[in-house]
């Protein structure tokens, strides 16, 4: 296995390393296609991936490359198919323990507080009007705008 691009054996302080894993990590394209590797449990291919995200595939390459890269996924290829594949089940485990975070902070997060109207003293409080809303006005092109009807 090739010497890690990140992580305490480059001599770097293990703040600068996490950084640089959430950094692979830190698009949404990138913890999709984890994830669908995650499911698949075997190495997937390419064209799975591309119909699975919907994305381009110059742009999916470019991803994948990223995590390879920091040496999250692994990748093999087989005839004219490239399969990818996570270089450690530990990674599968990093999106369990972001999604249990996730939960916690949906389960520690108050509803959200309903605006209160404010009234002053010895009158009795009154439910706020609503906002009323004009009626819509129809485009004006440019040159309506200037006169010239």
């Amino acid at each position: 296995m090739p010497p890690l691009k990140f992580g305490p054996r480059r001599g770097r302080p293990d703040y600068e390393s996490k950084a640089d894993l959430f950094r692979a990590l830190a698009h949404p394209a990138r913890i999709r296609v984890l994830t669908i590797m995650c499911a698949a449990g075997q190495p997937t291919p390419v064209s799975e991936m591309l119909k699975a995200t919907g994305i381009e595939s110059t742009l999916l390459s470019q991803h994948l490359a990223v995590l390879k890269r920091y040496q999250v996924v692994t990748s093999e290829r087989v005839g004219n198919a490239v399969y990818y594949q996570l270089a450690t089940p530990v990674a599968a485990e990093l999106l369990v323990m972001a999604r249990r975070f996730l939960d916690y902070l949906d389960d520690q997060t108050p509803a959200p507080r309903q605006p209160v109207a404010v009234v002053p003293m010895g009158r009795p409080a009154r439910p706020m009007p609503v906002p009323r809303r004009w009626p819509e006005q129809p485009a004006r092109s440019a040159y309506a705008a200037a006169g010239r009807n």
